[in-house]
């Protein structure tokens, strides 16, 4: 009986041996593939950091190029309005003058020879003659006048139009980069959450064989203390080993127009350069119409963001930041500063920079033309003001 259970034992011994012995390649098999799979992981999580960062980028830029084409429909809208009343300015000028004409042909030339014999002496007929020619001169460059102010607004609409397809144009391109981007960091976040599922197992079953191989140990020296027992003529049963439960395997981690209040407050004062004062007036001449308040709101705007964290800190700053007023990137600016800005320009530009503020829109960032948006804001001549887009 003893023979046989010494027997027994030493086959058993031999099994546990050769379990031992083999559990060294494995290791070797599986450490390779853990390293592989979390180079893999790591190389996922780049990517779709990489992926992520894009997006942002892009989306940040379709968020420029969205508020430059709601800027630019505006001004669009302001351009056909100043048209049609050019165009009605014209035909009215131009119905006057007919009508003169009208009524100088039908009384005939009687009347004006009448007007020169009338004269009493010499220089009072060239003055009388210089009138009815001052009359044809007058109605004539009018005319003309009306005719280029149309011409010049009209070039105006077609840049604008040039610029709202392009700004379409780039806003598509925008969209189908960011879906790309979208389609793509979702098939990277697939693959980095089967690769990690992958590892989670792995590392399942490198613990599973870390408790097989102490089991394995603990019953080679259960083993050797039988066998020493054994050797001092006391025999002993050996107990069972218990083999540790595998741990579980960890779940895988899942990844208007508000009321106007004209009321003007002072603020503290801000320096400015007397090309910055050149510029201001330029921008007001541009963004607002000829009205003491109407050009203050526009200025408001321009200090309040001067003063604001969130906007470049200097007056030249603010204006030429990218995408943010018409003028400069459809060369208005340029013309206005090129001929010289209003004197009430100027007047507000000094009055907002030694900290004059219009109550109405003293928390107010941006504008738009009134007459394309249907914002919630306060209307302050044709612009809508509001506080934040």
């Amino acid at each position: 009986m003893k023979s046989n259970l010494k027997r027994r034992l030493h086959t058993g011994i031999a099994v546990l041996s050769s379990f031992v012995l083999f559990l060294p390649t494995l290791s070797v098999t599986a450490e390779e593939t853990k390293e592989s799979l979390e180079n893999k992981t790591s190389s996922l999580e780049q990517e779709l950091a990489g992926i992520n960062e894009e997006l942002f980028q892009i989306s940040e830029q379709i968020s420029t190029a969205e508020m430059q084409i709601e800027i630019t429909n505006g001004e669009i809208q302001r351009t056909k309005d100043s048209l049609a009343l050019a165009q009605l300015e014209e035909a009215e000028q131009y119905q006057n003058m007919k009508t003169r004409i009208k009524y100088m042909y039908e009384t005939g030339n009687a009347s004006l020879l009448e007007m020169l014999f009338s004269a009493k002496n010499m220089s009072d007929f060239l003055n009388k003659a210089d009138f009815i020619q001052n009359i044809s001169d007058y109605d004539r460059q009018m005319l003309l006048e009306l005719q280029t102010t149309r011409d010049t607004i009209a070039q105006e609409e077609a840049l604008l139009l040039e610029q709202q397809s392009s700004l379409i144009h780039l806003q598509q391109e925008l969209d189908h980069r960011k879906t790309e981007l979208q389609i793509k960091a979702e098939a990277t976040s697939t693959d980095l959450q089967a690769f990690q599922a992958q590892l989670e197992q792995l590392k399942a079953e490198e613990a599973a064989r870390l408790a097989a191989e102490a089991a394995a140990r603990k019953a080679e020296e259960e083993r050797l203390a039988q066998e020493a027992a054994a050797q001092a003529n006391k025999p002993q049963v050996p107990s069972t080993p218990s083999t540790p439960s595998a741990p579980t395997t960890p779940s895988t981690p899942q990844t208007g127009t508000g009321s106007y209040d004209d009321t003007i407050v002072n603020s503290k004062p801000s320096d400015a350069t007397a090309s910055e004062i050149d510029l201001f007036a330029a921008l007001l001449d541009c963004e607002a119409i000829h009205d003491y308040n109407s050009m203050l709101a526009v200025a408001t705007v321009i200090m309040n963001r001067v003063e604001s964290p969130s906007f470049p800190n200097s007056i030249k700053a603010v204006i030429y930041a990218s995408g943010q007023f018409e003028p400069v990137w459809t060369g208005r600016l340029d013309s206005v500063l090129e001929r010289g800005a209003s004197n009430l320009a100027y007047q507000v530009a000094n009055d907002a920079i030694s900290g004059s503020r219009l109550t109405a829109v003293s928390d107010c960032y941006y504008f738009l033309y009134a007459g394309a948006t249907n914002r919630p804001g306060t209307n302050i001549g044709g612009n809508l003001f509001f506080q934040s887009w």
